[in-house]
């Protein structure tokens, strides 16, 4: 099937739905398998094995998993907005339900034509986040897919982009610090306007001459333990990990994956290096003592360089902003 005209994609939703059944590639789901749009439908467009998602002066739009999951990964590729990208906000993330909820997020942050996007990570473990990292990519995001991933187990969260970890949230439980692995989670990814503190802290604002603006995606990809509605949390905890009785043996589970090699290593050694514009973990405006589940990550060795400027930003958007209902 050639490429529907993007004027008659978003138009013939229900058809290109249609159609799109019968291609999409083998080795990844097509999105309506697993996903399913949640706002602003007529923002969607299938151009066969890949989702527009459109954002414009009338509305940003969103969609999230059929399922919920304990553990596993999750990999979508993603093409960011060309162009002018600023005071747009594309976001990727895996969220529980409730005000105790947990959230691993990615978000990207976009700018003005020319200028990099800014990756920012955060996780919300019992509805609590303030755990911001950002960084500039090593490639431009807006030129062709890559695939961003979130590993989650019973010992660590890790996100990545093309499998490079570009962070690790370790499990410290032995420390006293909660950690995400009691509740199902959801996969979701929205576009939406945030030139309230998206770009510069807000200072660059959206251009609507240049809408509409259009995140791109496929290679739709889920291998966790998927969760049913009508199940007690403590119930599906105790399925989704290996051993319990339960006769299984969950591949996230094996102890290779308890934390990263020493391949993996070295890249997070290297993107924290030269690719990393802020880390709470060395905010000591914000943090005067160390949060402790920063000791593991690498404590306040780097990031001096703009952490001031970046902080008074940051503190701007401390509340919830993706949860459109």
């Amino acid at each position: 099937m050639g490429a529907v005209p993007l004027s008659m994609g978003w138009v013939f939703l229900g058809f290109s739905l249609a159609i799109v059944l019968l291609v999409g590639s083998a080795s990844s789901a097509r999105f309506d398998q697993l996903f399913q749009p949640t706002w602003a439908m007529d923002h969607f467009a299938y151009e066969g094995d890949t989702l527009k998602m459109k954002l414009d002066n009338y509305s940003g739009a969103g969609f999230q998993s059929k399922s919920k999951y304990m553990f596993g990964k999750v990999n979508i590729q993603i093409k960011l907005v060309e162009g002018d990208s600023a005071g747009t906000v594309t976001a990727l993330y895996m969220s529980s339900e409730g005000p105790k909820h947990h959230e691993f997020d990615f978000e990207f942050l976009g700018n003005t034509t020319g200028e990099p996007y800014i990756v920012q990570t955060n996780v919300y473990v019992n509805g609590v986040g303030n755990r911001e990292q950002r960084l500039n990519l090593w490639f431009d995001p807006t030129k062709d897919f890559h695939t961003y991933s979130i590993l989650w187990n019973q010992r660590q969260v890790v996100f990545l982009v093309d499998q490079t970890p570009i962070r690790v949230h370790t499990n410290m439980e032995h420390k006293g610090v909660p950690f995400p692995r009691d509740q199902a989670m959801g996969v979701y990814s929205s576009i939406r306007n945030a030139d309230d503190w998206a770009t510069q802290g807000g200072r660059v604002k959206t251009d609507w001459s240049h809408a509409p603006f259009i995140a791109s995606y496929r290679g739709f990809e889920i291998d966790g333990c998927e969760c049913p509605v009508k199940v007690a949390s403590v119930d599906n905890a105790r399925r989704c990990t290996s051993g319990n009785g339960n006769g299984k043996r969950f591949w996230w589970d094996e102890p290779t994956l308890s934390e990263l090699n020493v391949h993996q290593s070295h890249q997070l050694t290297w993107v924290r290096a030269h690719h990393m514009i802020y880390d709470y973990c060395t905010d000591t405006a914000r943090f005067p003592s160390v949060p402790v589940e920063c000791e593991h990550h690498g404590g306040r060795r780097i990031i001096r360089r703009r952490g001031r400027r970046i902080r008074r930003r940051i503190h701007r958007h401390s509340h919830r902003h993706h949860h459109h209902h």
